[in-house]
């Protein structure tokens, strides 16, 4: 496959695909069958290779297009759009581009064929969809794992409908972290029987040979300081149920403005901290405490915040009058949050053993999510008790993608402490 041919134009570029993609995805690339389906761990070149194939298949069906989905439509503008840009740019065609950020959508100028982007937060949009020109043959749907239930994805599924010529095919690729063997992904897709409309696989970052030293030194660190983890974040194997700290815990698409107007509610909001290698969380819930129920409604989850940019996002979100329990490690941020106008943000009480006592607090509450607060259902889903070289559960739980499981407990931190707490 070297030749891109522009019949419009009447040019040709030549591109040597292994040269550009790499070599483990040759199933994956050639497959035509209803469903491609690829769990992986970090470094696996998944999304860039989905992204690639999404552009080179554009380029040669010129009566193809496709559409990109994720469980909120925000998450978009920074994770598929970013890498199809890339992939443009990789395939030497980024010129021949428009990309449109407001809404964000992908025109390929000689054709006018199209990439739509869409949440399944706003599920009308996804059933009505329709091609400007040509047929919608293509779906991507990054980060699968934040769908939590199949009923959600058979809705995006049955949207795809419609005979296309020949030539052409339709086809739906997931692709996500298996950070939990209780996801419906894995019966439907990994544990059923052979199905010729099925390609299941799993990939891990020793197929990717574009990985410098120091990424693979990071892998061989992992595997011997931490195999629980490496298994799932190394090798894409699925994280297991049996260790998870919370259990008490599900979706449920509640409606806020009934909870808010309820007076035995109490609202609770606790940031965490991140920068460059750490995503700044700010958990958002509600709390009925004679109930021992807390409803998780909101969530802040973005990596490169400065202070400015916090305060500028909680105020964009309608949270800057609240009462805000922030990590007590960084007291110089919540002094600089504080001059800016989080007037009522202060530090998290910490006592002795105070992860501990959190979620031990935690644990005696139903928490309710919305399906809005993907970031946070993820975290759930896959935050365990750390494990030792035998496999034995450890009294502490993993470090690892913790970011909103912490916030909570900040935010949580009156209730768990109330006023006998002293400094």
């Amino acid at each position: 496959m070297r030749n891109m041919v522009n019949k419009k134009k009447r040019t040709v570029r030549e591109v040597y695909l292994p040269e550009v993609v790499g070599s483990g995805y040759r199933d994956f690339w050639h497959f035509t069958g209803r469903y491609r389906v690829v769990k992986g761990g970090r470094g696996s070149k998944k999304s860039k290779t989905v992204a690639l194939n999404l552009i080179w298949r554009l380029l040669t069906m010129p009566e193809a297009n496709a559409l990109v989905v994720r469980r909120t439509y925000r998450s978009l503008r920074n994770s598929c759009f970013v890498e199809l840009k890339w992939a443009a740019e990789r395939l030497g065609v980024s010129a021949d581009w428009h990309f449109r950020e407001e809404p964000l959508e992908m025109t390929y100028k000689p054709t006018g064929q199209k990439i739509y982007f869409r949440g399944m937060d706003d599920p009308h949009k996804l059933t009505s969809m329709v091609a400007e020109r040509g047929h919608l043959c293509f779906v991507w749907v990054e980060e699968a794992y934040e769908i939590s239930r199949e009923e959600d994805f058979a809705v995006l599924d049955e949207s795809i409908r419609g005979e296309v010529p020949a030539g052409l095919f339709k086809q739906i690729t997931l692709t996500f972290n298996p950070w939990n063997e209780r996801h419906w992904l894995k019966k439907r897709f990994f544990d059923g029987p052979p199905d010729h409309d099925v390609l299941a696989l799993t990939v891990d970052y020793r197929c990717n040979e574009f990985l410098d030293a120091a990424d693979l030194a990071f892998f061989e660190r992992m595997k011997e300081n931490d195999p629980a983890r490496y298994r799932v974040a190394g090798l894409g194997e699925w994280g297991v149920s049996a260790g998870l700290v919370y259990n008490n815990w599900r979706e449920c698409d509640f409606d806020l403005r009934e909870l808010a107007a309820q007076d035995n509610l109490r609202a609770v909001f606790g940031l965490d901290f991140g920068y460059v290698h750490d995503e700044t969380a700010l958990f958002c819930g509600l709390v009925d405490e004679a109930g021992r129920k807390l409803y998780v409604f909101d969530e802040l989850y973005r990596k490169g915040l400065s202070n400015e940019q916090i305060y500028a996002e909680i105020c964009r979100m309608g949270y800057a009058k609240e009462r805000i329990l922030a990590d007590a490690a960084e007291p110089k941020s919540i002094d600089r949050l504080r001059d800016l106008g989080l007037t009522r943000i202060c530090a998290a009480r910490k006592g002795r053993d105070s992860v501990l006592a959190g979620i031990d607090y935690l644990q005696g509450y139903e928490i309710l999510v919305r399906p809005a607060c993907v970031n946070f259902l993820r975290e759930i889903g896959g935050y365990c008790w750390q494990q030792d070289r035998d496999g034995r559960y450890l009294n502490y739980p993993r470090d690892e993608a913790n970011h909103l499981m912490d916030a909570m407990r900040y935010g949580m931190g009156d209730l768990l402490y109330g006023s006998v707490f002293s400094f």
